[in-house]
Formats: structure tokens, C-alpha cells, sequence
């Protein structure tokens, strides 16, 4: 697996790095996975590729994804993207599989941190919530019933692209100011684990990517 290491950029850079990434990939014919890891700054909302807009105030950036799935607010957390021929997957050509074949990356690597994550339930919601952490799909990671990793996907020409947002820390004011919602359900890494320091995990997940 390739590894492209930690680094920030505004939301536009990271979501045209990103698609690069799939173009790249397609044209290349690549065999290789390629897991990256970046922040954004300054903070930014991403939207879902089919999200209306309507709930957004100016008071933050917005960027749209090539991927599914309702808003994000990126922050003090770490996203991760990870681009590969779905044929590399088992089970790649179904959706839920494939989602939970590449967060199984990461539950491993929190597994080596003392930290058992899993799969949350699917859970009817209601369209209303525009804030992509509120919903639950069964393929997202949660720890002790709490979402901490939401991702979202989108397959071009037999590659699969997912990304998702790793919470480091959350301002569950500007959330819900934001949103227009109530913030719930959700917890981050240094609720989990008080004592590390972003870098550290940024360090660690590295390191556990390339091993």
C-alpha cells in the first residue's frame, strides 16, 4: 500500500488531491492501494455530491465531494483517503463490504492502541439531519455505541474512492450552530483517549500504514 503522509490543505486542494488520486489511478491502470492522510485549513464543510446547500450560512467554507453522503464539518480531526481497484477488495463490488473491508484498516490500527472499535447499527433517520455524523449506516466506526469515523465513497471505472473524517476533537457549539441540530451520539479521540496528542496518532497510524 502506498502511503502519502499527514498534511494540510484549504478543502478545495483536498478534494481536488483526492480526485487526482482516483484519476490517476484509472489511467495508470494501478494495482497498488494508496492511503492518504491530510487536514484542512482553515476549517471547511464539505457537502456530499448530491447535497443541497440550502442550511449553509457563509460563516465557514464549503466545498463539494465527488462522494455521497450528507455535510461534514472538518476541524481539529484527521481524514483519511484511501483509492483502490475494487477487484484488490473482497466482496469489492458490494458497497457495504468494500466500506467495511477499508475501515477495517482502521480498526485495526486503534486496536493497537488499546481502543476496540466496530460497526454501528443501521438506523432509520430523519432527512432532515444534514450533518453526516448524526447518521448511522452501518458501515461506520463506532466506539461504545458513539460514531468517531464517518467515510463516504464513490466508484469510477471499476476504483473505488473512499474518504472519512477520523474526529480528533469537536466544537459541539459551532456544531450545532452551525447544523441547526442537535449534536448526539458522537464522540472523538480525546474523549477516548485523553492523554495522546493528534501528532501522536497521526505518527502511530502512519507508521502502522506502512508497516
Amino acid at each position: 500500500m502506498k502511503l502519502i503522509k499527514y498534511s494540510d490543505y484549504t478543502g478545495e486542494e483536498n478534494m481536488q488531491i483526492d480526485a487526482d488520486i482516483l484519476e490517476n489511478a484509472i489511467a495508470s491502470g494501478a494495482k497498488e492501494p494508496v492511503f492518504r492522510l491530510y487536514g484542512w485549513k482553515p476549517k471547511c464543510i464539505s457537502l456530499g455530491r448530491n447535497q443541497k446547500d440550502e442550511f449553509l450560512t457563509g460563516e465557514i467554507p464549503a466545498v463539494r465531494r465527488l462522494t455521497g453522503g450528507r455535510a461534514l464539518l472538518h476541524d481539529n480531526e484527521i481524514t483519511y483517503s484511501y483509492v483502490s481497484p475494487a477487484s484488490l477488495i473482497t466482496n469489492g463490488e458490494s458497497v457495504v463490504e468494500s466500506y467495511k473491508y477499508i475501515s477495517g484498516i482502521l480498526i485495526d490500527f486503534f486496536r493497537t492502541l488499546g481502543v476496540e472499535l466496530d460497526f454501528g447499527e443501521n438506523k432509520r433517520v430523519s432527512t432532515h439531519f444534514d450533518y453526516c455524523m448524526l447518521v448511522s449506516t452501518g458501515a461506520d466506526v463506532c466506539y461504545q455505541g458513539k460514531k468517531l469515523i464517518g467515510s463516504a465513497q464513490c466508484r469510477k471505472q471499476g476504483y473505488i474512492l473512499q474518504h472519512g473524517s477520523i474526529l480528533f476533537d469537536y466544537d459541539k457549539e459551532l456544531l450545532e450552530r452551525l447544523f441547526g441540530e442537535e449534536v448526539r451520539g458522537i464522540t472523538c479521540i480525546k474523549e477516548i483517549m485523553p492523554d495522546i496528542t493528534k501528532k501522536d496518532i497521526i505518527d502511530r497510524l502512519e507508521s502502522f500504514i506502512k508497516a
